[in-house]
């Protein structure tokens, strides 16, 4: 590993010895991989080599940016980690294309900001602000407002990376249109790492809408809050984010918090974001008040205080932390059709009955992504293995029986191999390892994570 010395040039650059924990795991921490070195290279040139040395000495690497995965595809298997989080510059944001340049250690947080600053919007808003666009699109991160602009993968012009055997390979540019041959960039979207390294990113952008405004609508119970969501697409609306969250959930935030929710008295609530034209906002919020207050809701609760609004939101974005505050638990990223998720939150609320393993429910009701926090309580370590597995295949069973996915937006990893690789048809898997073997043939990138054996 010391011939690393001979590729980067500063030293600190290079570790060989005490890799820091955090490096060797993800945001969760509780799955630790080996390796001998990390490595935090500053340019597509410097991971280029890197990857030369580790193809001809065959040596497993572990790309990673911000370490935020929560399904262990940051994990090493021994060999390099290569560590893009230095690799953070924005390089160009052209607003004459409507596009913007970056490396893949960006932060998503900063990106926005640096866009909005000068009137432009990139619409992806996974739940971590503090990812990395790399890592996003490893990921095809998805968020709260896909249901009306899409998830990452719609934002990804192009694409600068390194290949297993250190080839650079520019797919995509900054063209609206491309029927050029296969469009290679999607293959690399999603696939956690195990295809190749982005070195850089070309992302589209959108213009910056004029105004946004939130609405709480509380329900009695979710299946209300649920039936709400297709009347209201189907009514031209528009919405940016369609959210749905249980009221045994909003507790566990409030008391994270110390904020609180209104109308105390419902099971369950919907909560909407508008954005664009302030004239238009207010006539779809006046339509959509219409349309659930008719169609049960208890309340329709518009927030024009921002400060007020922002309150709401934190308690929703707060709520893995929430969970985590009193027990560790499983996180759980499952998607279904949309009109199947009250089927679904039913029957984790069955399980949770059966089984006593407490499991909170919230997500995305405009695409369908339920968001579950399994949660371990008191239980032993063995006793937890054993329940959590349980209650897992009868999950993703269920969600498959439904026509669901195993995830909407974290990605498979090491965590749901078994659930992903035991619903999925041996022809699919086969595909997929036949472009993983003629991308990378010695298997050195992210091996053995999600889709691969």
């Amino acid at each position: 590993m010391r011939e690393l010395y001979d590729i980067i040039e500063d030293r600190d650059r290079v570790v060989l010895e005490n890799i820091p924990e955090a490096a060797l795991s993800d945001t969760l921490g509780r799955r630790r991989g080996t390796a001998q070195a990390l490595v935090y290279p500053l340019s597509t040139e410097e991971v280029s080599a890197v990857m030369r040395f580790a193809w001809k000495n065959r040596i497993p690497v572990t790309p990673r940016g911000a370490g935020t995965n929560l399904v262990g595809s940051t994990v090493p298997a021994g060999g390099i980690i290569l560590d893009l989080s230095r690799m953070n510059r924005i390089l160009e944001v052209d607003p004459d294309t409507f596009t913007a340049t970056v490396e893949p250690g960006v932060l998503l947080k900063d990106f926005q900001a640096r866009v909005e600053s000068v009137g432009l919007f990139y619409p992806p808003d996974p739940g971590e602000k503090a990812s990395t666009l790399g890592g996003n699109i490893s990921t095809n991160a998805g968020g709260m407002r896909a249901v009306k602009y899409g998830v990452t993968r719609d934002y990804v012009r192009g694409l600068t990376v390194v290949l297993a055997n250190g080839d650079v390979v520019e797919l995509g540019s900054k063209n609206v249109k491309d029927a050029s041959g296969l469009d290679l960039k999607q293959l690399i979207i999603g696939s956690e790492g195990t295809l190749a390294v982005i070195t850089r990113c070309v992302l589209r952008l959108v213009g910056r809408p004029e105004h946004s405004l939130t609405a709480l609508v509380p329900f009695a119970g979710l299946h209300e809050g649920i039936r709400s969501v297709p009347l209201i697409l189907q009514a031209g609306l528009d919405p940016t984010a369609v959210e749905f969250v249980e009221r045994s959930v909003v507790t566990l935030g409030e008391r994270f918090t110390g904020l609180s929710y209104p109308c105390p008295q419902a099971e369950a609530y919907i909560l909407l974001t508008f954005d664009g034209r302030r004239e238009d906002i207010e006539d779809r919020v006046e339509r959509v008040r219409d349309l659930v207050l008719r169609h049960g809701a208890l309340d329709f609760v518009p927030l024009h205080d921002a400060a007020r609004a922002a309150d709401i939101w934190r308690v929703r974005g707060c709520l893995v932390k929430a969970v985590e505050a009193i027990s560790e638990q499983e996180p759980v990223d499952i998607v279904v059709p949309i009109d199947r998720i009250s089927e679904f939150v039913d029957y984790v609320h069955q399980i949770e009955r059966e089984t006593g393993v407490q499991m909170v429910a919230f997500g995305h009701a405009g695409d369908g992504n339920v968001h579950l926090c399994v949660m371990r309580g008191r239980r032993s370590e063995d006793d937890w293995t054993r329940d959590l597995c349980a209650c897992m295949k009868r999950i993703y069973g269920e969600a498959f029986r439904l026509g669901g996915l195993t995830s909407g937006e974290h990605g498979i990893g090491l965590s749901k191999r078994p659930y992903y690789l035991s619903h999925t048809s041996d022809v699919k898997l086969a595909v997929q390892r036949s472009v993983k073997n003629a991308l990378d043939e010695r298997h050195i990138l992210n091996d053995h994570k999600s889709y691969l054996a």
